[in-house]
């Protein structure tokens, strides 16, 4: 198998010598035509070569009639041309040399069956010639920094991209547009951008590896409907987080409906909208819901900090707009925590009548000697532990006096602290707006939206502090693989015990003497169980009887359960009851396993009962992960002080949730051609200890 090439084989379509625009058109606002016209107004700097049957001058360039025409082989080929002639045209081009092609090109994989039958002949020039392919059915590409504008999005009539260091890719071309003017409107610079189309070479876990190699790029955006790789995608991500680059995402077809429409629109599945949640997650990336929190978040990024601190200091004119800021701070996580006594008595001493513990209230009266806002400013910075600070001074730099003033005094305050980040929550002309943002400040009309900006830094900082954590744990030489066909409950507990997943201790009866007699080995209480490959949930069929304490109980359930089991099951076939001690006391969980179509085997982790049931308070990993993933799913859930010794409970072992969750995570990704799902449930936490006491799988 030919190995795909790497994120440097895109240096060609980013940054080529030469171009060749085949299906050239004289006329500049024609998809032959645009790109073109943006090259010449973006000042190329190499040859830009039109290609037209006709021949003649295009746009003023001279044109040939066929690529063979040309002196030599374009560094990359723009195709404007029919599908039909697509395959050829391509093929020739990178035989003979050329190392990237953008086809706008439609009537593929979007289309029908015949088109179909060309996209897969496109995925096989590029595996065979090694050019890279962007498209079909795409709206092109540009590179801010080269000049390189191959797209046909009217988008640029109105203005060509700023410089800067965020880098886009979306897997819609229109929506890419819509992101990009929005972007360019904020004055936010982008480096590339690039809209995949149909997905048949370069896609967006290509595009996210170049960014994330790319120097010039600091910021990754990304508009994404499916993925069909999940290794790729994630290796992707795990490159730029390792390069300290934030990815902001968004991720659509979440509900059914805009799940269908995306298959329709890429040919891709969306998979599970959780399971994304998860993935994501998984690798620091932050998924916005929508344009504006995207953007927010993308501007914010822009000035390259990422504290790893949740901690927020908030200074304020308005008690008003400090309360408001505090409750958006504790929706997203934040920690408003209070400035220390010392330095609240300071600042008290300086301004009697301000509110000093943080939020730091100072009322209007604060602006009318710019010496306290350096004063404030630079104690808070320095005495408050604080990874950012979020001032609301409402319109004050509106007027160019006192905003010049109040800049001079934030400059003064923050000089020796260019580290960290200064929040401004204020109106002003856009002129005033890019003074305080040349200056370092972020700038922000509405508060809770300034709040939420620094929530998804502060997480950017943690996880580019954490990294990828620790590695999965080695699966146990002695693990047995899942077999094909049905996986009993005994044989499902055996197969997670190989696994390095702890399991009660259990018996399999086949007569009433049989479970007396084990259930005296045990000890009493004792629980009783079906045994039935049929039979996967027991509880439906009153298949389970707990807490026998003794053997006339045993005896009684032993008959009873069996007896249930032939009426309501008559065609399944009974190996007996299982018998296993009463275990009390402890917490339940549920573990599990499902197969995604798009990640393949993710884990779950949730507490058990109403609260995974009814609550759905679960959370997910794409397997397989460490035992500091694990700790962190643990965690995550809302249930999590239950385990934890909340209101007076002993403290549980939740380290051996963890470990149990790393090597369930092994064996599922180990297994994964053959799992279909895996649930553990319950899964009892003990003060010492947890152990598995039902178990199913279920086989491809």
């Amino acid at each position: 198998m030919v190995s795909r090439p790497g994120p440097e084989s895109l240096r060609p379509l980013f940054w080529p010598k030469s171009v060749a625009v085949l299906g050239a058109s004289n006329e500049p606002s024609r998809i032959g035509g645009r790109p073109i016209r943006y090259l010449k107004e973006g000042g190329f700097p190499g040859p830009i070569w039109p290609v037209n049957t006709k021949g003649g001058t295009i746009q003023g360039l001279p044109a040939f009639k066929t690529i063979d025409e040309l002196p030599e082989a374009p560094e990359c080929l723009i195709v404007a041309v029919p599908a039909a002639v697509v395959c050829d045209a391509v093929e020739s081009a990178a035989k003979r040399g050329t190392k990237a092609a953008v086809v706008f090109s439609a009537g593929f994989a979007e289309a029908d069956e015949q088109g179909k039958k060309w996209q897969d002949r496109l995925v096989r020039i590029a595996a065979e010639t090694g050019c890279r392919i962007v498209g079909p059915n795409c709206l092109g590409l540009f590179n801010a920094r080269h000049g390189y504008a191959p797209t046909f999005t009217a988008s640029l009539d109105h203005g060509h991209p700023k410089p800067g260091v965020v880098g886009m890719v979306s897997q819609s071309g229109a929506y890419g547009s819509h992101l990009f003017v929005l972007t360019r409107d904020r004055n936010i610079g982008m480096s590339c951008w690039l809209t995949t189309g149909n997905d048949c070479d370069v896609d967006v876990s290509d595009t996210i590896a170049y960014f994330a190699q790319d120097p010039d790029t600091r910021v990754i955006a990304a508009y994404v409907e499916g993925v069909k790789d999940r290794d790729r995608f994630m290796s992707a991500l795990e490159a730029a987080r390792r390069a300290k680059k934030p990815v902001v995402m968004m991720k659509v077809g979440s509900s059914a409906v805009g799940a269908a429409a995306a298959m329709s629109h890429t040919a891709s599945l969306a998979g599970s909208d959780v399971v994304y949640d998860a993935a994501l997650k998984q690798l620091g990336v932050h998924r916005a819901e929508t344009t504006e929190e995207m953007l927010d978040v993308v501007y914010a990024a822009t000035r390259g900090i990422f504290p790893d601190s949740n901690r927020l200091g908030i200074v304020t004119i308005s008690g008003g707009a400090g309360v408001l800021m505090a409750d958006a701070a504790e929706r997203h996580g934040l920690d408003v925590a209070p400035m220390p006594e010392a330095a609240q008595a300071r600042l008290k001493a300086i301004l009697p009548f301000a509110a000093v513990r943080n939020p730091v209230d100072t009322t209007a009266q604060f602006f009318n000697d710019m010496s306290l806002v350096t004063e404030f400013t630079r104690t808070i910075l320095a005495e408050g532990g604080y990874g950012a600070i979020a001032a609301f001074v409402t319109a004050i730099p509106r007027n160019r006096e006192t905003g010049g003033r109040l800049k001079d005094a934030l400059m003064k305050a923050t000089a020796d602290y260019r580290d960290r980040l200064l929040i401004l929550c204020m109106l002003a002309s856009p002129e005033m707006t890019k003074e305080y943002e040349e200056a370092g400040y972020l700038c922000f009309e509405d508060p809770s939206r300034a709040v939420a900006a620094y929530a998804a830094l502060s997480r950017f900082g943690r996880s580019f502090a954490k990294g990828a954590g620790s590695p999965p744990p080695a699966l146990p030489a002695d693990a047995r693989p899942v077999p094909w066909g049905v996986v009993d409950e005994s044989e499902a507990k055996a197969l997670l015990d190989s696994a390095g997943v702890p399991v009660a201790a259990e018996r399999l009866a086949k007569t009433a003497d049989d479970a007396v007699r084990m259930a005296g080995g045990f000890g009493y209480p004792v629980v009783l169980k079906i045994a039935s490959a049929d039979i996967q949930h027991k509880t439906e069929i009153g298949g389970v009887k707990l807490n026998l304490a003794d053997a006339e109980a045993v005896r009684a359930a032993f008959a009873e359960i069996i007896d249930r089991a032939k009426k309501e099951r008559p065609q399944a076939i009974l190996d007996g009851c299982l018998v296993a001690p009463m275990i009390k006391g402890g917490v339940e969980t549920i573990l599990g396993v499902i197969d995604d179509a798009s990640f393949g085997p993710v884990v779950m982790f949730g507490l058990g009962g109403i609260f995974a049931e009814v609550l759905k308070d679960v959370t997910f990993r794409v397997a397989p992960f460490g035992i500091d993933e694990a700790r962190a799913m643990i965690r995550e859930v809302k249930g999590f002080p239950l385990l934890d010794g909340a209101r007076g409970r002993p403290k549980l072992d939740h380290e051996a949730v963890a470990k149990a969750l790393a090597a369930l995570s092994v064996y599922a990704a180990a297994n994964a051609s053959k799992i279909r799902s895996i649930d553990v449930n319950p899964f009892i936490v003990l003060e010492k200890g947890a152990v598995a006491v039902d178990a199913l799988i279920e086989t491809k």
